[in-house]
């Protein structure tokens, strides 16, 4: 019995240290990786080949195939979440600092108990909740407020800003469709989700992005680590990880790494990236995750 708690103590760490650093690290991944191929074509060639190996993996392990109506559940979900949420984080890294991305991500919490409320449970949040939405969105809008004394100075465009909390808000979606949809099997169905979601970005690329399939045999060796570590660790290690907690570990552990992710690419940006971390953007980051924080205790004290 103690071998057991032991060996699930164990996995527990293990699996929250991998989620907190691996997901973290993916902003920056992506920042490198989509010096080269542009990140609608980035999104494509690595879900593609993630979707592939996890779909492999779960008809393997899961003997199963989904019926007509969990195919086709799975594959808007896929469109959501990896087509439409995870592709423009990729093009958000490629003009702003991956850390300010990481930052408006964070905020997904967020819509998800807003729409939630709206749209699907109709249950009214805990005042903390409502508080800490409202601390979180008021420290993003000191981090991009075009007024600010900072604007001036600022090296990167805000448009991005606009598409990458546009795809928060689908992948915030997605999330609540998932457990109102058939589903398939867990892994063949996130194999499903990842390969269609590459097929769409393919898609994008294609009518985004002329000549794209060509840059990638000009990648850089730098480049192509980035890529092979955005398959193979941030998708494949990274989900598993965040799947074992799903299932194993109290959901508001587990929604930690909604905080813990941009600390750690704020810091990977600005000690591997050279990105900028002025005092400004540390009192919003601040204000951004004390959001969430209160967001997490807010969902514990609700009914």
């Amino acid at each position: 019995m103690t071998n057991l708690k032991g060996n699930y103590a164990s996995k527990l760490v293990a699996c929250l240290l991998a989620v907190y650093i691996i997901w973290g690290s993916t902003y920056l991944g992506m920042k490198i990786a989509t010096g080269v191929i542009p990140p609608f074509m980035l999104s494509a060639v690595r879900f593609l080949l993630a979707g592939a190996i996890m779909l492999t993996i779960g008809i393997i392990k899961e003997k199963t195939w989904p019926e007509r109506k969990q195919l086709l559940s799975a594959m808007l979900i896929g469109v959501m979440l990896i087509g439409m949420g995870n592709t423009v984080t990729a093009l958000g890294v490629h003009y702003m600092p991956s850390g300010l991305v990481a930052l408006l991500v964070a905020a997904v919490p967020a819509w998800i108990i807003g729409f939630d409320w709206a749209f699907f449970s109709k249950q009214r949040p805990s005042t903390l909740t409502l508080l800490g939405i409202g601390v979180g969105f008021c420290g993003l809008f000191l981090l991009f407020n075009p007024f600010g004394s900072h604007h001036e100075t600022r090296e990167y465009p805000l448009w991005p800003v606009a598409v990458v909390t546009g795809g928060c808000i689908s992948w915030a979606l997605g999330t609540l469709l998932i457990k109102r949809l058939p589903m398939p099997a867990q892994l063949t169905g996130t194999g499903i989700q990842m390969f269609t979601g590459g097929v769409f970005a393919l898609l994008l690329s294609f009518l985004m992005e002329p000549g794209a399939i060509n840059t990638i045999s000009q990648n850089t060796s730098e480049g192509i680590l980035a890529y092979f570590y955005l398959v193979f660790v941030g998708s494949l290690v990274g989900f598993g990880s965040y799947s074992w907690l799903s299932k194993n570990a109290p959901p508001r552990l587990t929604a930690t790494y909604a905080y813990v992710n941009p600390i750690v690419a704020l810091i990977l940006g600005f000690l591997v990236g050279k990105e900028a971390l002025s005092p400004i953007v540390g009192v919003a980051a601040a204000i951004v995750i004390s959001g969430v924080v209160l967001m997490t205790l807010g969902k514990k004290t609700s009914k």
